[in-house]
């Protein structure tokens, strides 16, 4: 997940990149495509906030994990009890769904039913653009889609998208798909709830710890025990790790689009601006 996310960053800088350099001023482009660059961008915008919006539940998921460790080096007579709260906790907290990532379905199902390649006519450099933003939303569809896979925990967020055998990459696109739709569907029917490694490590880690402790005692000297807490201590480790920099990475690619955004408007403001200077044409040049 953090390549895909690492990935999706870098190529939508590369786009901006190369708006530069195709010296494409925005007064040029079609009314057309900056309405869906916009309207494509707010909806990615609502996307990474319910995608961050599960981060932080799950942040607060891992904080229950420290808690649960904290507890038991505590010394304290209620160490048992606390503990088993903390993990009766993060049971509950990993198996409630996440309201916001409900509207992720209906993001990406708009998203699919507008991707499409325009019609560009007398523009060489229009044409490169369009193609270059297809794929680029392409791309972006398919590792959303597996995103709110994987965060929702229903393979119901998975697209399957078309993408015309015109573009070189077609073919490994859609192999590329069915590959990863394939094995993505294989670990929900196997009884898998989550496709996040790291959850699953921890949660796997829970289940066997969750028996040893009972309200008040606990086999805390035994050696399974010693054995189950450190190994979640160190699984809960990579979970953070990870988390913390995908969290980073996401709050990166809003601001990306973010960014993108406001400079078309500024482009527009300007363009606008110039455009309407009654003194424009009437300027004399001067030495």
């Amino acid at each position: 997940m953090l390549l895909a996310m690492e990935l999706l960053c870098e190529t939508h800088n590369d786009v901006k990149s190369l708006i530069t350099e195709l010296e494409l001023p925005v007064c040029d482009w079609d009314e057309k495509w900056i309405d869906v660059y916009l309207d494509n961008s707010v909806k990615l915008l609502d996307m990474c906030i319910a995608f961050s919006s599960e981060l932080s539940r799950l942040n607060q998921a891992h904080l229950l994990l420290q808690c649960f460790l904290h507890n038991l080096d505590s010394g304290s007579s209620c160490q048992f009890v606390r503990a088993r709260s903390s993990l009766d906790g993060w049971r509950q907290h990993i198996t409630v769904k996440n309201p916001r990532l409900e509207n992720s379905y209906s993001i990406l199902e708009n998203l699919q039913k507008i991707l499409n390649l325009p019609k560009i006519k007398n523009s060489a450099k229009g044409k490169v653009l369009m193609r270059c933003m297809y794929g680029v939303k392409v791309m972006t569809l398919f590792i959303c889609s597996i995103f709110a896979t994987a965060f929702s925990g229903s393979p119901k967020y998975l697209l399957e998208l078309n993408v015309p055998e015109s573009f070189l990459w077609s073919q490994a696109f859609t192999d590329l798909q069915t590959n990863v739709t394939r094995e993505v569907k294989n670990m929900f029917s196997s009884g898998r709830t989550t496709i996040v490694k790291e959850v699953e490590a921890v949660d796997t880690c829970v289940k066997k710890l969750y028996p040893m402790i009972t309200d008040g005692v606990g086999p805390v000297e035994t050696e399974e025990f010693k054995i189950c807490t450190s190994d979640l201590g160190e699984r809960a480790r990579k979970f953070a790790q990870g988390l913390d920099i995908l969290i980073k990475q996401v709050d990166g690619f809003f601001q990306i689009l973010l960014s993108g955004r406001d400079a078309l408007l500024c482009n527009l403001r300007a363009s606008s601006a110039i455009s309407d200077d009654p003194m424009r044409d009437n300027v004399e040049p001067q030495l």
